[in-house]
């Protein structure tokens, strides 16, 4: 795997986990700018072909949001 593979996956782990975090501190300014970061990382990594999601197809989803859709806490 690339540098620049395992950056870009790095950055969609990273910005997950950020959103994650803000869910659970219920900060909304906090989410809002995760999300932001989440959707970027994955558009960055969809464009490259890299997979954005373990176990998923890249591509999948509609492109909003990392699994199709914008992240409510709730899966």
């Amino acid at each position: 795997m690339g540098g620049f593979t395992e950056a870009v996956q790095e950055r969609v782990r990273a910005a997950r986990a950020a959103l994650t975090a803000a869910l659970e501190a219920d900060d909304a300014y906090q989410v809002a700018v995760a999300q932001d970061e989440l959707d970027d990382a994955v558009r960055i990594a969809r464009a490259h072909g890299i997979d954005d999601e373990p176990g998923t197809d890249v591509g999948a989803g509609d492109g909003a949001g990392a699994g199709g859709g914008t992240v409510t806490g709730e899966r």
